[in-house]
């Protein structure tokens, strides 16, 4: 699944879901939630980090070994970064596949939080021919490096059909 990413009047493409684009976001479903995203901030790998991080005006910080995000709705930390080891399922922040070099984390399912409404849904790194994601949003490296300095807490990136 793919779609656009309009910023300023500049369009960029952008890899979405595999489970396509949904109104009924639940976890595990591989679909980018039909919303509103408020971007909140940047994790970033420091040691393979874009320039554009120094100009972005969102809360950065960097990728350690040891930072998790909980994707175990039963867990008190749902929806939320965690330090590794955790026993509840979470995802690795620190990847060796690029896909969180840079890491926009977006406001779904925080405030309030629901369980099993989807969790980790980020702006990040696209795989190459920008494959599919398991919900979030995904762009090149450069299309990161031209958004970064764009994205403030007051943008909001609106995922429509």
């Amino acid at each position: 699944m793919q779609g656009l990413i309009s910023v300023n009047g500049r369009v960029f493409a952008c890899a979405l879901g595999r489970g396509s684009i949904s109104t009924l976001k639940r976890e595990g479903d591989g679909a980018t939630p039909l919303a509103m995203l408020r971007p909140l901030g940047v994790f970033y790998r420091s040691d393979r980090r874009l320039s554009a991080v120094t100009r972005t005006p969102l809360k950065t910080a960097p990728i350690r070994a040891g930072i998790g995000w909980c994707d175990a709705p039963g867990d008190p930390n749902y929806n939320r970064p965690v330090r590794l080891p955790y026993q509840a399922s979470h995802e690795e922040m620190l990847r060796g596949d690029g896909l969180y070099d840079v890491c926009v984390v977006l406001d779904w399912n925080m405030r309030p939080r629901r369980r099993g409404r989807g969790s980790a849904i980020f702006l990040h790194m696209a795989r190459p021919g920008l494959k599919p994601t398991e919900g979030c949003i995904a762009v090149p490296p450069l299309t990161m490096a031209r958004l970064l300095p764009l994205l403030s807490r007051r943008a909001r990136l609106v995922v429509q059909r």
